[in-house]
């Protein structure tokens, strides 16, 4: 690979939300309408991560390939030959690299991951696998078979990159050179511009991201949702007793939400949306207009998808994880015989 590789993925085992939609979804795509030309873009499924909590297994499958169509229905380039989508269980070097990475990793370091504790406290000891445990020593093999340099990610995530960073680096030092060593999260962020890091706010608790995997589902707009439970849950949105409208996340988290939807599915700037709409004391007439913003986008969205190309998305993808595996076999087999594997 000659060009500098941009990877990026998304799980696939919840429905999608807005939430996912503008601040993973339609950047990327963004990203390889924009970049393609210059960068190699990598959009894989990280399957084998998707069970790393409980899940439906009997519904993974269909999910992994609805939020594939997403990404086409979004308006992902399928015919660019540098834009490439795989799932990480076809190309079997990802758990073999995960395994040789993991001997080399410490426990102190994954037991010190932000996001394990978090999610760990929430399911419970008998219900933590050790899967979750080790989820960033996979997400660094998923990283570094491709030699990628820029890996767009939230503040959940930056840990893991730069585990990704100090376990190729050590890697490096004691065995030659293995790995492209990725940028440092503070080159990301540049690199990936005010993307990066969005977040949408849950409808009933604006104080927590929109997330797939809320259980009630109350305050989240599910890409799924009818436009008629979209604007039922938008008009129902928790905001606040100050009576004007401002966007300002300290004070007003709710109606700022709302704010940041309507610029985003009108597609305007934010501060022509805060323009027409601050000072005003109608908290209603704001719910209203995002609602038949969110209504109309999710029409043309939910459109789209019905004219997504099944045969040329499985194309797209046999081609993209044959050269896959080609690339990351010809990493692994460095690795291995770099360990005296081979």
């Amino acid at each position: 690979m000659s060009k500098e590789v941009i990877l990026t993925g998304i799980r696939a085992n919840n429905d999608l939300t807005l939430g996912n939609y503008f601040g993973a979804i339609l950047p990327i795509v963004d990203m390889a309408k924009k970049r393609a030309n210059e960068y190699q873009i990598n959009l894989f499924v990280p399957d084998l991560h998707s069970f790393t909590t409980p899940i439906d297994h009997s519904q993974l499958q269909e999910q992994i390939m609805h939020n594939l169509r997403l990404f086409v229905a979004a308006g992902l380039p399928l015919n660019h030959p540098d834009v490439h989508i795989y799932r990480q269980s076809y190309i079997p070097a990802h758990s073999e690299l995960a395994w040789i990475l993991d001997c080399f990793t410490g426990f102190g370091e994954m037991s010190r991951m932000i996001e394990f504790k978090d999610k760990s406290a929430k399911l419970g000891e008998e219900r933590v696998g050790v899967g979750l445990f080790n989820y960033p020593v996979l997400m660094a093999a998923d990283i570094l078979l491709y030699n990628a340099t820029y890996i767009p990610v939230g503040d959940d995530q930056t840990q893991h990159l730069e585990f990704t960073r100090d376990i190729a680096e050590r890697l490096n030092t004691r065995f030659g050179d293995l790995f492209s060593v990725p940028y440092q999260v503070k080159k990301q962020h540049e690199f990936f511009g005010n993307d990066q890091g969005l977040r949408i706010k849950d409808l009933q608790d604006p104080t927590k991201k929109m997330s797939k995997s809320d259980e009630t589902g109350k305050g989240v707009i599910f890409l799924g949702d009818t436009p008629e439970v979209a604007a039922k849950k938008i008009m129902s949105a928790t905001t606040d007793s100050l009576g004007v409208i401002k966007f300002d996340w300290a004070e007003q988290p709710g109606i700022t939400n709302l704010l940041q939807l309507l610029a985003l599915a009108t597609e305007r700037p934010q501060t022509e949306v805060n323009k027409q709409w601050e000072g005003k004391t109608a908290y209603g007439e704001l719910k209203k207009a995002v609602a038949e913003a969110i209504t109309g986008f999710l029409q043309g969205l939910q459109g789209q998808l019905v004219l997504v190309d099944d045969s040329a998305l499985l194309a797209k993808l046999g081609a993209s994880e044959k050269a896959m595996n080609e690339v990351a076999n010809k990493t692994l087999y460095k690795v291995q015989k770099a360990v005296g594997l081979r």
